[in-house]
């Protein structure tokens, strides 16, 4: 069954996906592509779990300290009631909402929207994160960025957790985390059970 976009002037839409590590710069890609629309003169929504304030209550705001102003939500169901007439929208953390998200990406795509996605592709255990590995399983495009290993400069993969805490959501910025390659990591979690 064919269902017809709501734009008419626009054809279809589609799902990009961006992942990484913490500090890989998937906000800061993200951040750049949702200017670039602005600038095209598309109408931009940009969404963020509630639950993340680290930075700002209201902002996407990247390690590099740059920022867009967004719209925090406790659900992904709240972005087909969020944007109607929109041409693109922008989801940061995607790792911390519900598995519906992908779903409802899927419908904002049917309707002829570009939906970005930005997220941990996996959690600090090492395990594929929250809603991402369904988002990539139906992603058009996919972009996964690296950061540099904190311990010997290769390209960094993994999100190192620095604190004792076991939770899978523990916020935290460079006090609690570290970028590594898998070597580093892997080193860091045998050390870690031996102590």
């Amino acid at each position: 069954m064919f269902l017809e976009p709501h734009f008419k002037g626009q054809r279809s839409g589609w799902i990009e996906v961006i992942c990484g590590s913490m500090f890989s710069g998937k906000t800061e890609e993200l951040i750049r592509r949702l200017k670039r629309a602005k600038i095209a003169n598309q109408k931009v929504e940009i969404f963020k779990p509630a639950v993340d304030k680290r930075y700002d209550d209201t902002k996407v705001v990247s390690h590099d300290a740059n920022y867009i102003l967004s719209t925090p939500i406790n659900h992904s169901s709240k972005l087909l009631e969020l944007t109607e007439g929109v041409n693109v929208v922008g989801v940061d953390e995607a790792q911390f909402f519900d598995e519906e998200l992908t779903e409802n990406c899927q419908k904002l795509a049917l309707r002829g929207i570009r939906v970005i996605v930005a997220g941990l592709d996996m959690d600090f255990k090492g395990r594929p994160f929250g809603p991402i590995p369904n988002l990539l399983a139906v992603a058009e495009y996919i972009t996964k960025v690296h950061a540099i290993c904190q311990h010997c400069g290769n390209l960094a993969t993994h999100s190192y957790r620095l604190s004792e805490e076991e939770g899978t959501v523990v916020l935290g910025e460079k006090d609690r985390y570290e970028a590594r390659c898998r070597t580093c990591y892997h080193m860091g979690n045998i050390l870690s059970l031996r102590s």
